[in-house]
């Protein structure tokens, strides 16, 4: 039930300007395995099955000379030619050369070859020859690929999609996802935090159970690469759009990037490698074997889950190297021991993520496990104590949470459906600040002082714009925009963080600003920005701002005679004038002397304390006609230039290269696949063509000399496959099979129409039988009565006589005719014969439900009257009327489908059994005479 409701949740209703099905997906983006979901008109939240039919696919892809694979495919290469295979690209996404995450990549792969970019500082894989790839491209592939996978699924193209990544990534890794994301084609509607698209899953499926008291739930997810642990708050809150919903507000993050169950399989790897050296199999150091410690990387992986419920298990590997066998009995203990490190450090994500919420153990309700490497069994023993809790929640799905959650989202930003709202308060893992020196002089001395502002702080909530003013600055300047204090990271944590200074910006243009508007205030310079629902920060714009209108001390010239562009503080002033120079608007003028010496004098009293009396009549005078304007605000946009410190995103024409580059391997790829559909194509029509010249149906059609040119030609085009088939382009393999149809084209036609005949035939005398009887009790109708004209029964009359007529002399025709001939029987020309004949009977069918019944003439003397009375009863007996009850009625079974009942014994026609075989979608009524100790029929036409 709580799986119906849920799904229900998904209201999906197509918008009426859309007139084709649409569909919309997710990307679980892991940095093992990749998990797509799909949401189309009818099918709400459903998981991709890969080509394998499993639910999950391996992120990996393999690059070979003239080939391209992907997922378990690509895995399986892994093991015969691991150079070739790409996997764990998330780790070295967004980062330069020098970061030490790419050394620790290059160590748990030696096999690659990573090289610097010259102009970016990011690296790149070198390929054989002379091609090279970027992890951005790589991963590109992927998505390229997962979409493919969720287009076969859903049957229909896909454009949108939101994607997951790590809640730690940083700006430059998330802008490398979305660069990845736009080379694979796809329109990212939202990159999502993993943890956050759980959590969202999670509610969704328990949206009754969320109320006004808010619920604290920690998250502990533990994947292939990292761990995350995510606090979050359900609540329903008031909104102005929906009313009252539920929402989940993430309140904190704890993380830790290298602890996930990779680095246990790594560790496993390299203690079978020694198990293996131990043995003293071989001279050689398997180690520096690069096909063999990728075989133990695999039995690693798998001796790691077995592990988890079997306290000791015998690792084996067939061939592991010179052609000699490995096996080696691995016990849970020593596993444990290998991993110890790791396993102290399950808590620290938890502490992190409280001290980040700034909540204790206590406020949590429950701790749910997420990720493959929860199964582990030592992880929920450590992670247990940690927590102090009795137990760990297990009620989700460890693996497919996140994919299903980002579905939810992907539906609900889309146009084409309608979900049920559900807020999302997600939150900046990692403060920004903006950072810049401003000139100050005090006592004749300059200096230039530092200074910052926290523009989002730790955990702060977005989508969420920001804007930040820069008072006193008359000329062209810049500013920084870096990370904040990231002291709570640790010193292996920031040392892969990367650079923490994203952004200068340098802007030209403020000082001829403000002297187009000498006359107005100045406000500062404004920058506007913008932390976007995939948490990436954008500076929208920077504008300078001043507000015109003339003040009080400008009226008396008192001021300084230069507009003063630098003060930000509000003016204390609470009265000023509208002049048809700087306003559209008019007010009244009055006299300048009068105004200025009132106002003067309003000003000395209060300077020197005056005591307050009553106004003046000048004073009244200027309260009438001098009013409070209104400053026009001006608004100026600046010229910004971005100097990228971080990652710089590639230049237009480099994009543009690796999505040529991309979409060249992919044509390649469907060119292949292509080719081997029009190849297998040619060896199944070969096979199963030699097959049916020997099947009875083909043997009566075909003659002896056709069948010995089609065995010929057959057994040519097989020897051909045989020798040089295999090396053969498309176009000569289609050129080869369009021969091969060709030729034998007559024979499976002659086949084809005899197999067709039985149906066609028992129809078209269903439809004959039925029409006759339909035409014989049209005309029993008493005169009174006819609702048909004599034309229309004629012509359905015609109708049944040429049909019938046809069918009889095509038959005899047929039956001269040897089956080697070409027949004159047509199934398509019975079809047509079919269809005018159901014409005909539906016509007159429809005809007779709309008929009304025509009304009797009334007599006024008492004979008459008697005689009207003894008709009347008569007919009453003898004539059915039209009832709703008849009108309505289906044809449950044909022989009570007669229209208002039978005809006499003599005229009845028996019909087909055959006859059902076209039932007819309405039931016409009318009166018939009939006996009354028989109960009324009813009619019912067929429809093809």
């Amino acid at each position: 039930m709580v799986l119906a409701a849920a799904l229900f949740c998904v209201a999906l209703a197509m918008l009426p300007s859309h007139t084709v099905t649409v569909a919309v997906m997710s990307i679980d983006l892991g940095s093992e395995w990749m998990k797509m979901a799909i949401v189309k008109p009818g099918v709400p939240m459903e998981i991709v099955l890969n080509k394998e039919s499993r639910r999950k696919t391996p992120t990996v892809v393999c690059l070979k000379e003239n080939e391209r694979l992907f997922g378990d495919s690509a895995l399986g290469m892994s093991v015969k030619n691991p150079k070739t295979v790409f996997r764990h690209l998330q780790s070295i996404l967004g980062k330069k050369y020098k970061n030490p995450q790419v050394a620790l990549y290059q160590k748990q792969f030696p096999e690659h070859q990573l090289q610097e970019d010259p102009v970016r500082g990011t690296v790149y894989f070198k390929n054989s020859g002379e091609l090279q790839f970027t992890p951005e491209e790589l991963l590109g592939m992927m998505l390229n690929y997962s979409r493919g996978l969720a287009q076969d699924f859903a049957e229909q193209s896909i454009k949108d999609a939101v994607i997951t990544v790590p809640a730690f990534f940083n700006q430059a890794e998330r802008r490398a996802v979305l660069l990845a994301a736009q080379m694979a084609g796809l329109k990212v509607l939202q990159l999502i935090n993993d943890n956050t698209a759980v959590a969202l899953n999670y509610g969704v499926f328990r949206r009754k159970d969320i109320d006004n008291t808010a619920k604290n739930i920690m998250f502990y997810d533990m994947g292939s690469g990292s761990t995350t642990a995510t606090i979050v708050t359900y609540q329903t809150v008031k909104t102005k759009e929906s009313g009252i919903q539920p929402q989940l507000q993430i309140r904190g993050v704890g993380f830790d990037r290298g602890l996930g169950g990779f680095e246990m399989d790594l560790r496993l790897r390299d203690h079978l490698a020694k198990l293996f050296n131990e043995q003293k199999k071989s001279k050689k150091d398997v180690r520096e074997n690069h096909r063999a410690m990728a075989k133990l990387l695999k039995e690693a992986q798998r001796l790691k889950t077995v592990l988890s419920a079997n306290v000791d298990f015998m690792a084996q590997v067939e061939g592991l190297m010179d052609d000699i066998d490995f096996k080696a009995k691995v016990t849970r203990t020593e596993f444990e021991e290998l991993c110890a490190d790791l396993f102290k450090r399950v808590p620290g994500p938890v502490e992190d993520a409280l001290s980040a919420a700034e909540m204790k153990l206590e406020e949590i309700e429950q701790v749910i496990l997420v990720g493959g490497s929860t199964r582990v069994r030592k992880v929920q023993d450590v992670l247990l104590r940690a927590v102090g809790k009795e137990e760990l929640g297990k009620n989700i799905n460890a693996d497919e949470a996140a994919a299903m959650g980002a579905v939810y989202q992907a539906a609900g930003l889309s146009k084409a459906f309608k979900v049920k709202p559900f807020l999302v308060r997600d939150a900046a893992v990692f403060p920004i600040q903006v950072e810049f020196n401003r000139e100050t002089e005090e006592e004749g001395v300059k200096t230039v002082k530092y200074n910052k502002r926290i523009l989002f702080q730790r955990m702060a909530p977005y989508p969420q714009r920001k804007v930040i003013t820069f008072n006193r600055y008359n000329n062209d300047f810049a500013f920084d925009i870096n990370y904040g204090d990231l002291s709570f990271l640790s010193q292996s944590d920031l040392s892969m963080f990367g650079s923490v200074n994203l952004t200068t910006v340098k802007l030209s243009g403020v000082g001829s600003s403000f002297q187009r508007h000498v006359d107005a205030e100045s406000k500062g310079i404004k920058a506007h920005f913008n932390m976007d629902e995939s948490g990436v920060l954008l500076l929208d714009r920077v504008s300078s701002t001043s507000l015109l209108g003339n003040t009080i001390s400008t009226l008396f010239g008192g001021g300084s005679p230069e507009p003063a562009q630098n003060i930000t503080e509000p003016v204390q002033v609470s009265v000023s004038v509208y002049t048809k120079q700087h306003s559209k608007h008019y007010v009244r003028q009055v006299s300048t002397d009068l105004v200025l010496k009132e106002i003067v004098s309003l000003l000395l009293k209060e300077e020197k304390g005056g005591e307050k009396s009553g106004p003046t009549e000048a004073e009244k005078e200027v309260e009438k006609t001098v009013k409070p304007q209104k400053k026009t605000k001006i608004s100026e946009d600046i010229t910004v230039e971005l100097i990228v410190n971080d990652i710089s995103d590639p230049t237009t024409d480099d994009i543009t290269s690796s999505q040529k580059k991309l979409q060249d391997l992919t044509d390649r790829d469907l060119a292949k696949q292509e080719r081997e559909k029009t190849l297998n194509s040619l060896e199944a029509f070969i096979f199963e063509t030699q097959d049916k010249l020997y099947q009875d149906d083909y043997q009566l059609v075909v003659s002896e000399e056709e069948k010995e040119q089609i065995s010929a030609k057959l057994s040519e085009a097989s020897e051909w496959m045989d020798e040089d088939g295999y090396t053969a382009t498309t176009k000569q393999l289609r050129e080869r099979l369009s021969q091969l149809k060709s030729l034998c084209k007559d024979m499976f036609f002659r086949v084809e129409e005899r197999r067709k005949w039985p149906d066609r035939l028992a129809a078209l005398d269903s439809m004959l039988n039925t029409s006759s009887f339909f035409l014989r009790s049209a005309k029993l109708i008493p005169e009174d009565d006819q609702i048909f004209t004599e034309v229309e029964l004629n012509m359905l009359e015609k109708v049944i006589n040429e049909t019938t007529t046809w069918k009889n002399e095509t038959m005899a025709e047929q039956e001269k005719r040897s089956p080697k001939e070409r027949p004159i029987l047509l199934s398509k020309d019975i079809e047509a014969k079919l269809a005018l004949l159901d014409r005909e009977v539906n016509y007159l069918l429809n005809k007779a439900k709309f008929a009304k019944p025509k009304a009797k003439p009334k007599t006024n003397n008492s004979t008459s009257s008697d005689k009207s009375s003894k008709t009347k009863s008569t007919d009453e007996e003898t004539v059915i009327p039209p009832t709703e009850e008849s009108t309505d009625a289906k044809t449950e079974k044909p022989e009570e489908a007669q229209p208002g009942g039978t005809v006499p014994p003599e005229e009845a026609v028996l019909r087909d059994s055959s006859s059902q075989t076209h039932p007819t979608e309405e039931t016409a009524t009318t009166g018939w005479s009939t006996t009354p100790e028989k109960p009324p029929e009813k009619f019912s036409g067929w429809t093809k």
